[in-house]
């Protein structure tokens, strides 16, 4: 299994349909997992993808739609019922906090676990550990709606044929990364920086500033698009984006691997997708997603 992958769990917009279930993504990232936008039915699709709830470290919701947030009770619920023995945090727009309570208290249970709630209200940095720094930004829809961007912290490379040069062989090496630098060598002499890998999930959005400096750069982009190209004035009446604006702001942002999806119902042909973000200039590597599939991150080039 990678250590660092998207698990699909569902798919569809507004409302689930035979094929597609409502929306739900797990990203896996080196032990870590968090839970983005789980809709009805995400604790049943964890099963069926083989995710337990121990495998949930922080949850983040980008709005209160139900279709990107009615799991949330039995999600939380499941989190308690299993006795998960670590913190899960909760991130969620600040301005939806009457919809989180709800949902977090919609029946009665036992808790056993401590949630912490993390809720956004600004564009900025959320969360930062030694893998990742979990960064937010607000997007365009008819409710506040925040989209979210893990960032790995640039590394060292080391490049054998300068530490031969350089005479630095055996335990020298990794003082060298310690220390960065030995008599007459530095760290810069011998490696250079191995940029971190970089993913974002936009959700129910226009075209905005956030969607652009959410994706840039980006290894794997997670992003909606609801609506083909023939519909936009739909899709900008709706607060959505469309499959060539997806591909559009992919290729702009020199993204890696797009994983399109939030399909709606109205469209039988998934492959049209594909066609219209290509179409729009993106040439990278491309999913379109459907339930239950396992997208690795791109390994570093």
């Amino acid at each position: 299994m990678s250590a660092r992958e998207l698990v699909v769990l569902g798919t569809a917009s507004q409302v689930p349909t035979r094929h597609r279930n409502h929306n739900g993504y797990l990203l896996r990232w080196d032990g870590q997992g968090l839970l983005f936008d789980p809709g009805e039915g995400t604790q049943r699709q964890m099963l069926r993808a083989g995710v337990a709830a121990h495998d949930l470290h922080r949850i983040c919701v980008t709005h209160f739609h139900g279709d990107h947030s009615l799991g949330l009770a039995g999600v939380i619920q499941r989190i308690n019922l299993d006795r998960v023995p670590h913190e899960v945090t909760a991130h969620y727009p600040r301005s939806g906090q009457r919809f989180f309570d709800r949902l977090r208290y919609a029946t009665a249970y036992r808790e056993s676990v401590e949630l912490t709630e993390a809720p956004v209200d600004s564009d900025g940095v959320l969360a930062v550990s030694d893998s990742y720094t979990l960064e937010a930004r607000l997007l365009s829809h008819p409710v506040e709606a925040y989209g979210y961007r893990l960032v790995e912290p640039d590394g060292r490379r080391m490049l054998p044929g300068l530490l031969a040069e350089r005479g630095v062989t055996g335990p020298d090496v990794g003082r060298l990364q310690r220390e960065g630098g030995l008599p007459g060598v530095t760290l810069d002499d011998v490696s250079e920086v191995r940029r971190g890998q970089r993913f974002a999930f936009v959700m129910d959005t226009r075209l905005c500033d956030g969607v652009y400096a959410l994706a840039e750069g980006c290894d794997m982009l997670v992003i909606e698009s609801t609506f083909l190209d023939e519909d936009l004035r739909l899709a900008e009446d709706h607060g959505h984006l469309t499959a060539g604006q997806a591909g559009a702001v992919a290729a702009g942002a020199g993204v890696r691997h797009l994983v399109l999806t939030h399909f709606s119902q109205r469209y039988s042909e998934p492959d049209m997708f594909e066609r219209q973000a290509r179409a729009a200039g993106f040439e990278g590597e491309l999913t379109v997603a459907h339930d239950l599939v396992r997208v690795p991150v791109p390994k570093r080039v």
